[in-house]
């Protein structure tokens, strides 16, 4: 396992992944990701915010492969069944890891901190946890952000087992697990666009 200092994982240890590989059903079927927000597709923003805190990134797509792939990022599918909500993508992401660790994020959340994969890391560590989690709010009204998740690599075939039932809820999963949790204040930064006029607002405000 490799640390930094005071328990904190090095970025050399962590591979980034960007899941984009919903339906988006809420935003008329549009590719997300691949949506544009201040100009640049919304996937790009996080890879921009997720890059420095990373040895290198993953995009997990179902669609649309060659425009993703023009970022110069790789880009994974989910195994059939594709679409199965961010588990598979979860899955297809370890699958490909070449580091001790995976950190996810979604492509619709733009503002995520930057202290992300180090504030994970110090939990995941500290607290000797399969996965970290971030989670938002102040005690006593805490609310997970499942998908902002850092975990091992080693989790992999007991991700696949869990898929293997026919089970695709994210919290499932987390219950079978060791799970650590980082509280981040700012809730703004967790902040996500799940539908185009969300997108219209949040341009609006940018502007």
């Amino acid at each position: 396992m490799t640390k930094g200092d005071g328990d904190t994982l090095k970025k050399e240890a962590i591979t980034g992944l960007i899941l984009a590989g919903g339906q988006a059903r809420r935003m008329e079927s549009a590719d997300k990701g691949l949506l544009l927000f201040q100009g640049t597709p919304l996937f790009m923003h996080a890879a921009k915010k997720l890059t420095p805190q990373v040895s290198s990134l993953l995009v997990n797509a179902n669609r649309n492969h060659e425009s993703y792939a023009k970022s110069g990022f790789t880009v994974i599918s989910d195994d059939p069944p594709a679409f199965s909500g961010p588990l598979a993508g979860f899955a297809a992401g370890l699958k490909h890891c070449p580091t001790p660790f995976l950190l996810a994020v979604p492509c619709d959340s733009p503002f995520f901190p930057d202290t992300l994969a180090s504030e994970l890391g110090q939990v995941l560590l500290g607290e000797k946890a399969d996965v970290a989690i971030a989670a938002i709010g102040h005690m006593p009204d805490i609310r997970e952000q499942p998908v902002f998740c850092l975990m091992k690599r080693e989790c992999l075939p007991h991700l696949l087992a869990f898929l293997e039932t026919g089970q695709r809820k994210i919290d499932a999963w987390y219950r079978s697990l060791r799970v650590a949790r980082a509280l981040f204040t700012d809730e703004t930064s967790f902040r996500n666009i799940n539908t185009l006029q969300e997108l219209e607002t949040l341009e609006k405000e940018a502007r």
